[in-house]
């Protein structure tokens, strides 16, 4: 049986951003970025992972996939949500944030299964009009972010919710990193918020057809096979199993 293909979504900046390790004459291309550890933890769990390009259109590529990860990174852009920005607000990819849109629009219609993590988990949010806290400071409720931690090393707990796919994975209470400064604010419609903090905030969401799973620390940083990705290579190979 063929290992199902799952696409992981990644970052452009341009060449400047590496310093002087380019010469000048390429001072202004751009480069993807991808973190090596989420093709690694699917590889681990199973898949097949392959980096996405920006270049290649969200209707076409997503349509050759089994599976995708929304991976984390830069804030969203808040007018995405009708705000205005926070003064605490951290650097926006507004090109990032429409193409990831199309891709998560593409597995929505598709019925693509879709793990979306960290930045992912917001995009998905505001994708069904929830809203977002801009900026919670370190001191704020168990710790948002954690940022002198290794990321490989869970920070707190969330409380999992019954009958979820989050309770399938972890039961009621798992020990998760926690790397991000915004959080969800107002939950977008028809999403299942699926696990929280103790201070309440939301860590994980699923919409409803157990095709889409959402959470805010880094799996991908977690002891591997995360249940997250295996969950995700699992509904990966169900899915390409539906369409032949």
């Amino acid at each position: 049986m063929l290992k199902p293909l799952i696409g992981i979504s990644g970052r452009r900046w341009p060449a400047t951003a590496l310093g002087d390790l380019l010469p000048s004459a390429m001072r202004d291309v751009h480069f993807d970025l991808h973190f090596a550890d989420y093709p690694h933890s699917l590889a681990l769990a199973g898949g097949l992972p392959i980096e996405l390009a920006r270049d290649a259109e969200p209707d076409e590529i997503v349509t050759r996939l089994d599976g995708l990860v929304l991976s984390g990174g830069a804030d969203l852009d808040p007018a995405l949500y009708g705000a205005e920005p926070h003064d605490r607000l951290g650097a926006t990819e507004p090109e990032r944030d429409e193409w990831e849109m199309d891709l998560l629009r593409v597995a929505h219609e598709r019925g693509v299964p879709v793990l979306a993590i960290c930045r992912g988990l917001q995009l998905l949010n505001v994708a069904y009009g929830g809203t977002l806290h801009q900026h919670v400071e370190i001191d704020e409720g168990v710790g948002h972010p954690r940022w002198e931690v290794d990321g490989r090393t869970p920070t707190h707990e969330v409380r999992v919710e019954d009958g979820t796919i989050a309770a399938s994975l972890f039961g009621a209470v798992v020990g998760v990193n926690s790397l991000h400064h915004q959080t969800i604010d107002r939950v977008g419609e028809g999403l299942i918020v699926s696990a929280r903090a103790a201070d309440g905030v939301v860590e994980a969401l699923e919409a409803p057809g157990g095709r889409v799973l959402g959470v805010q620390w880094h799996p991908e940083l977690l002891a591997a096979p995360d249940p997250t990705f295996t969950w995700l290579v699992r509904a990966a190979t169900d899915y390409a199993a539906s369409q032949k």
